[in-house]
């Protein structure tokens, strides 16, 4: 049997050993005083402080390891494959697909259809909740979210930082024209969508001339301005304590799902007392949502205004000597993103029957463009992966109890979400630096269609 210094040579396992080492003692001065030590106050309300040993030295040695492996048998093992492909002259990108390849995404359909029910099956009506809104719904929010931002900066190679402000408008469109108008969701839902994407068209004309950074920084502090407002005109918004009560979206203005009405869904079909039939109904309309989303925008970048888009993105300069139009291009662009976060935000304030400015912060649109790069820019897929994956990651953390018996019993998994998160991005950028799905076959080809390699192409987008 061959051991480890026959299969790894000497001078990679040194380089491993010191690498991993060099990675520990940066772990341990990074996390020192965000893991070892925690702050908090007694019973005489005086902050102290505790250390945290055993917590900071499984940090450490997760990044240590973690490393020596990488160094020692990951990397070696993925070089000698690429050589091995590079020889026998194997592309890159093959143009073969498997079976489950070619028909992923009716899987996927078919498994959202019946997702609800079989939640009910597997765990019973009270246990469905949980399933059915913390991971099925709010995915789908974000999916919905990630697919309209994919149209400002994956198609139109426009960097937004302040989507979340669309999001915020279109909820508080639903909300006070709601309350106060008593308006249907039926019909505040593409009013929310309309009046989002005329404020998208607001941020557009401003920023024609920025590209790069400087979008970036006004996009940001047009989110922070639409927050800033939601905090401050109390006599329309509350405030900081928001609005509440708002109603609840109707069965297509033929049954309700208000326990008073006496059009009661749950009492015309004879169906025992539960809110899961609701949250139910909600799943499929916001599947519904995401559906209409990713139609229109493989519709929209088959015509000549997603070619414009994609021609925008490659290269300005050369999008103009083109003829294009870039002011119609980059402001459509604004507003098809911003009414589908109008929509996302409107059934946002439906689904929770209250909004308030803490739920629109700047780090929503962090995760939100993180989604969308981690997916691959431009990848309908790859982002409906990385939406699954980080925020159904974030919802499982919160079912890791069982990690205070290591951990011990203050120990809160959920409040390590964004540190994961934040370690999950450096990975994925590591070894897939174009996101998940980052390979993709041009809108527009000559004779034959043909995959695009990253190396072949600007900033690696494919």
């Amino acid at each position: 049997m061959a051991t480890v210094s026959e299969t790894v040579p000497n001078n990679v396992m040194a380089k491993a050993i010191k690498e991993g080492i060099f990675a520990g003692v940066i772990a341990f001065l990074m996390f020192s005083l965000f893991v070892g030590i925690e702050t908090y106050q007694d019973i005489n309300n005086q902050l102290v402080w505790r250390t945290r040993w055993g917590l900071l030295a499984v940090f450490v040695a997760v990044a240590a390891v973690g490393r020596f492996m990488t160094v020692a048998f990951i990397k070696p093992h993925l070089d000698r494959r690429k050589l091995a492909k590079a020889k026998a002259g194997i592309l890159e990108i093959s143009e073969e697909k498997s079976f489950f390849h070619r028909h992923f995404l009716k899987f996927a359909l078919v498994f959202l259809l019946i997702y609800p029910f079989l939640s009910l099956l597997i765990v019973g009506k009270q246990g469905s909740l949980k399933y059915v809104d913390n991971f099925g719904i709010q995915i789908l929010i974000y999916v919905m979210l990630a697919w309209g931002l994919n149209i400002v900066v994956g198609l139109a190679g426009l960097l937004d930082l302040g989507y979340v402000a669309f999001y915020a408008v279109g909820a508080y469109s639903y909300a006070l024209l709601s309350s106060y108008f008593g308006f249907s969701f039926w019909l505040l839902l593409p009013m929310s969508g309309i009046l989002a994407a005329l404020w998208g068209v607001i941020l557009g004309f401003p920023v024609l001339r920025l590209r790069g950074d400087y979008l970036a920084i006004v996009t940001l502090a047009f989110g922070e301005i639409i927050r800033l407002v939601l905090i401050n005109w109390t006599d329309v918004t509350k405030g900081t304590f928001g609005i509440s009560g708002i109603a609840k979206a109707s069965f297509f203005g033929i049954w309700s799902f208000d326990t008073g009405s006496p059009n009661n869904f749950v009492k015309a079909w004879g169906l025992s007392a539960s809110s899961v039939y609701y949250k139910i109904f909600l799943f499929y309309i916001i599947l519904a949502l995401c559906m209409l989303t990713a139609y229109v925008t493989i519709r929209l970048r088959r015509m000549p205004i997603g070619r414009a888009w994609e021609a925008l993105r490659e290269d300005e300069i050369a999008c103009r000597s083109l003829g294009i139009n870039t002011v119609t291009t980059k402001l459509t662009a604004f507003a098809t993103g911003a009414m589908f976060g109008g929509f996302a935000g409107s059934f946002f304030a439906t689904r929770q029957g209250f909004v308030s400015p803490e739920s629109f912060v700047f780090l929503e649109s962090a995760v939100i463009l993180a989604i969308v790069v981690l997916g691959g820019m431009g990848s309908l897929t790859g982002i409906a992966i990385a939406a699954v994956i980080m925020v159904g990651g974030t919802e499982i953390l919160r079912e890791m109890s069982f990690l205070k018996i290591i951990f011990g019993p203050d120990f809160t998994p959920e409040l390590y979400r964004m540190l994961l998160f934040g370690l999950a991005m450096i990975i994925v950028m590591l070894f897939k630096p174009r996101g998940f799905v980052g390979s993709r076959e041009p809108t527009a080809f000559l004779k034959e269609r043909k995959a695009i390699s990253g190396s072949f192409t600007k900033e690696g987008h494919g």
